[in-house]
């Protein structure tokens, strides 16, 4: 009998194979996607200015994040009627007079223009109904001129007083300083200030500051938030303490409290660093080198270069682990100090776009979704930062509800996403925020994806085939991109690969092309991604 059962599985299988179209089907029909219950999370990245305008002033808000979570989660990882996102990560949402926020004025209370702290605690409250994990943005190399803790300090040390909320900052007398031009002066001292004249530079190796650090980690878990991430790693290195200590003190501090809270930092530098701060036990750093217009994702998709992707991908996840063997890789393609993607993948065509993102999100860890991305916004110009923040598209009749000249994007020269926003794609099945719908719960139907490591790489003597294996929990699944511009490859999988191999799913990027997968041949259309594992044995 168990014979005969796994057989007609096999024959169901395949034939759901033969017959998956462009965006793929569901091969093990009937398998329920799981609620993460770890830190591996499908995550999300909100810039809140820019998102969802709740009250009509045109400023993005943290109700308008409220009103629309069940786009992103609607609680039911079976329902298929939602993004299947299960971790956001919100910018910076304290007092600020910056439209960005990463310049603090106080750090136990929200932005006015984006709520109350009631506001927060009802957003966290129904993000954690729908099973979402909440992480904010949150700044510790600099603060602003106005926050009354550098105000104060500024008073005391003109009056000679130098012990007290001055060893809060990097305050010292001018000669110290090869570069004043980077400095707030303060009479006879200054004030380091790297970013900008607005920002003032904590003193990370005071313990005066670590005890104020401690107070903010108190506040903010002790509400419930789930974790934070950390901007600038490569500054907390410009102090008097090493910049890992100094971080391994925040992580295991932060432990302290929760010790649950997820951590992921901005290290925008070479590997070598990014290994050295690892070794502070933080659980994720974000992979730069493959991300952006210009990282290697994008390079070898342009180039067809697959094999030469995954193996990169593998080098640098060994690499990392062995300052961190437990660190979960935090992939991306872009974020809100980058191009958007759809610029950079848009013109080439749709198939690009999903390809792309399947490719990014299949790798092991968690995959960072910049709002926005999933429906191929793009930014109006490239001439700063602020253009790659422009407003969600819910719906292209409503676009312009959030007032976005204030910060020099929103004008003329603004584009919706060409294949329309929201509202109009979630009725087209093949329109690319159905496509990152799909992959998600393909991810959420076999969880080893993320949770896994790679293992290795598989060769198939194509250089336009990524693939590779990753296991998890002794199950062992097979990923394989096919990286040309056109045709199909022939691929064979073998026993001595992955035994008894089956498809648990496929993601057809291009349109009018399907996959097959019988007796061990597989025939994998450009621009398309499956997922194999092993079956059960007859």
């Amino acid at each position: 009998m168990k014979r005969t059962v796994s057989l007609l599985l096999c024959v169901l299988l395949l034939c759901g194979a033969v017959l998956s179209g462009c965006g793929g089907k569901d091969i093990l029909e009937g398998k329920q996607a799981s609620a993460s219950n770890d830190k591996y999370r499908n995550f999300y990245q909100i810039f809140v200015h820019s998102f969802a305008d709740s009250d009509g002033d045109r400023v993005g808000d943290l109700q308008g994040i409220i009103d629309h979570l069940d786009y992103l989660n609607d609680g039911d990882p079976n329902s298929g009627e939602d993004l299947g996102i299960d971790g956001i990560w919100l910018t910076p949402i304290m007092p600020s007079s910056s439209y960005h926020k990463y310049d603090v004025e106080n750090y136990y209370d929200i932005d006015p223009a984006f709520g109350s702290l009631e506001t927060f605690d009802k957003l966290l409250d129904e993000c954690h109904k729908r099973g979402i994990k909440l992480i904010i943005d949150l700044v510790l190399n600099h603060i602003s001129v106005r926050n009354p803790l550098f105000t104060n300090a500024c008073t005391e040390v003109i009056d000679g007083k130098l012990d007290g909320d001055a060893q809060l900052f990097e305050i010292h007398e001018k000669d110290y300083f090869t570069d004043l031009n980077k400095t707030i002066p303060i009479g006879d001292y200054a004030c380091e200030a790297n970013f900008s004249p607005e920002m003032p530079e904590w003193n990370l190796s005071s313990e005066k500051t670590r005890a104020e650090f401690k107070k903010i980690l108190e506040f903010w878990l002790g509400r419930g938030l789930d974790g934070f991430r950390l901007d600038a790693l490569t500054y907390y290195t410009n102090k008097s303490t090493d910049g890992v200590e100094f971080l391994k003190w925040f992580v295991e501090t932060a432990r302290s409290i929760n010790p649950d809270v997820y951590i992921v930092g901005e290290n925008w530098t070479a590997d070598s660093n990014i290994k050295d701060f690892y070794a502070s036990g933080i659980d994720s750093q974000f992979a730069f080198k493959f991300s952006d217009a210009s990282g290697t994702i994008l390079e070898k998709i342009k180039t067809f270069k697959g094999n030469s992707l995954v193996s990169k991908v593998f080098a640098y996840q060994n690499k990392m682990a062995e300052n961190n063997p437990d660190f979960i890789n935090a992939m991306f393609l872009s974020n809100h100090d980058q191009m958007r993607i759809a610029n950079a993948l848009g013109s080439s065509g749709l198939d690009y776009e999903k390809f792309g993102a399947s490719v990014y999100q299949l790798f092991p860890g968690n995959a960072f979704i910049y709002y926005g991305e999933e429906i191929g916004t793009r930014a109006p110009n490239n001439t700063g930062d602020a253009n790659y923040r422009t407003a969600m598209d819910f719906d292209d009749e409503n676009i312009n509800k959030i007032k976005l000249d204030a910060i020099g994007t929103m004008g003329e020269d603004y584009e919706t996403p060409p294949h329309g926003g929201v509202a109009q794609q979630l009725k087209d099945k093949d329109s690319l925020l159905n496509f990152y719908r799909r992959i998600i719960k393909v991810k959420l139907q076999n969880p080893e994806i993320s949770r896994g490591k790679i293992t290795g790489v598989e060769d198939f003597g194509k250089d336009e085939i990524g693939a590779f294996y990753t296991e998890y929990n002794g199950e062992k699944l097979m990923i394989i991109h096919n990286f040309a511009k056109e045709g199909k490859a022939e691929l064979e999988i073998t026993d001595s690969m992955l035994k008894n191999a089956v498809l648990a799913a496929d993601l057809v990027g291009a349109e009018g092309e399907s996959v097959s997968f019988s007796g061990g041949k597989l025939s994998l259309p450009y621009h398309c991604s499956v997922v194999l594992r092993t079956g059960e044995v007859a």
